[in-house]
């Protein structure tokens, strides 16, 4: 080209290449891991997210905290990816798989620093996670997962998440009532709301066999308790049909105009007629139900609500049975649904409708009750991941030893059988049963305790053959079995956050280059 320079890239583009740009991904990754990391354990500490309106979220779940942070660096995002992976999956190790994907970086930035080839890295990193997954399954607690496993499990994933020490056992056999109820009747996880509402200690939350949602009687003379409710729905509005096209009457007399008004309330009189003689008790509309109907509605007896949203109407179809129709004149009788009771509960404005016992009762809610409105946030957070968790171990039937018990053995197996493994891979293997070590050592300093000696003590005890972990006990831990304390995991989350942590660090990694254009 006779010597002159070859512009590909716009002017205003940014290139970073070769060990900067590994450099500056592995350094973004670390620092949000970092970010992360004191949280984790029974011990862990919770973070305040501000937002520019001055919206404040207090919490310590990593999928949660990552979210709020509005994170914008392409590498630190993957980090990001990775807790909500995580929590899509099996809903509980969000703080555990973005740690370990920030520790794996800080080793794979050392042997990047020692001239191993970042090809070895990855290819020595899926090797390791493979191992990894045989070292999980090694220690699988055998036999039928037991109803005091499973609340030791949902127990365990909610420890350290707001709701205190004390409350844990109770809300965690609540979160455990409501996965067998809906487990027995073929449900998921679609079938378990959970609602929060201020005003109450913790300990109020409740199991309700049915749906609740936040919405007043459209009329204040309206039945606030019905038993054997039958209910209907109606997408629509129960308002004086339009005309599809535009016209204008001349009224001349009185006459006219109270022929006008008679029609008009005759035609109202039908929509409050039909739903009686349908023999609903419980009216639900998706849109505006007209002050007139509503007065008819009252005289009848008849509770309405309207304005209810789409996600309400799908919870109560689910677990009334009731079909969605989208106007009154369609209503038959085998749209309805049907309820053991429906009542309202709460100051005026401010209600809140139950469904319990509906013909499709495998629907249930976790009614969550705390002081202010940070620790019911935190406690719908906490029963969410509790839920998901006892859903991840039941269909699994597998849980294994929580308080980094697992995650020493997975490391001292790695360790074991890296001298199997050749070429530079066999670092790669090695750095990956260091970065595993990051559980238990964060566990250790979250606890109180020094990291250096709970190590040595916890690989000491794991090559006599001994399961241990750190138990947190008082003010500090000590080193002793989980399966005593009732501290299990489902060895699904430990399984995908090998995989998710893995997949994450070794994408960065294998960056060399990094182009960003306006």
């Amino acid at each position: 080209m006779g010597g002159q320079p070859l512009f590909v890239l716009n002017e205003d583009s940014e290139r970073t290449h070769g060990k900067d740009a590994q450099s500056s991904n592995i350094s973004a990754g670390k620092a949000v891991s970092e970010t992360v990391r004191t949280t984790l354990g029974p011990r862990g500490m919770d973070k305040m997210l501000v937002s520019d309106d001055g919206e404040v979220v207090i919490t310590n779940d990593g999928a949660t905290i990552l979210e709020e942070m509005d994170i914008e660096h392409p590498a630190a995002q993957m980090i990001v990816e990775v807790a909500h992976t995580q929590e899509d999956d099996v809903g509980d190790g969000t703080t555990t798989a973005s740690v370990l994907a920030g520790e794996l970086l800080s080793k794979a930035e050392d042997l990047l620093d020692d001239e191993v080839h970042p090809t070895s890295i990855v290819e020595g990193y899926y090797d390791a996670a493979d191992l990894a997954h045989e070292a999980v399954d090694d220690v699988v607690i055998s036999g039928d997962l037991s109803d005091e496993q499973l609340i030791q499990v949902t127990k365990s994933s909610m420890t350290g998440k707001g709701t205190g020490d004390i409350e844990a056992g109770p809300l965690a056999e609540t979160a455990v009532e409501a996965v067998r109820h809906v487990d027995q009747y073929g449900g998921g996880r679609d079938d378990i709301d959970i609602e929060g509402k201020v005003g109450g200690a913790s300990s109020n939350t409740e199991l309700i066999e049915g749906v609740l949602i936040e919405e007043d009687p459209a009329h204040e003379n309206m039945p606030t308790s019905i038993d054997d409710a039958t209910i209907a729905i109606v997408d629509d509005e129960i308002n004086l049909a339009e005309s599809e096209i535009d016209a204008s009457y001349d009224v001349t007399s009185v006459d006219q105009f109270d022929a006008a008004l008679e029609s008009e309330q005759d035609e109202l009189d039908s929509y409050v007629e039909a739903i009686d003689e349908a023999g609903v008790d419980v009216l639900v509309a998706g849109r505006k139900v007209a002050d007139r109907v509503q007065v008819g509605l009252a005289r009848a007896g008849i509770l309405a609500l309207q304005n209810v949203k789409d996600q309400d109407m799908a919870s109560i179809h689910r677990s009334t049975g009731a079909s969605r129709v989208s106007s009154v004149s369609e209503l038959e009788s085998d749209d309805l649904g049907t309820a053991d009771s429906v009542h309202v509960e709460g100051p005026k404005g401010d209600e809140v409708v139950f469904f319990e016992g509906g013909s499709g009762s495998e629907s249930v809610t976790l009614y969550a009750r705390g002081g202010t409105e940070h620790v019911v946030d935190e406690l719908v957070r906490a029963l969410s991941d509790a839920v998901d968790v006892a859903l991840a171990a039941i269909q699994s039937g597998n849980v294994v030893p929580g308080a980094g018990a697992t995650e020493i053995t997975v490391s001292d197996y790695l360790r074991a059988e890296a001298a199997s493994i050749d070429g530079r891979k066999q670092l790669a293997v090695e750095a990956f049963a260091d970065a595993i070590d990051v559980i238990p050592r964060t566990l250790a300093e979250n606890t109180g305790m020094d990291s250096i000696d709970a190590l040595v003590e916890l690989r000491a005890a794991n090559e006599e053959g001994d399961t241990v972990g750190i138990i947190s006990e008082g003010q500090t831990g000590v080193i002793d079995d989980p399966a005593d304390y009732g501290i299990l995991d489902p060895a699904a989350v430990k399984h995908e956050a090998i995989d998710s942590a893995t997949e994450a660090s070794t994408m960065i990694v294998r960056i060399d280059d990094v182009i960003s254009a306006n």
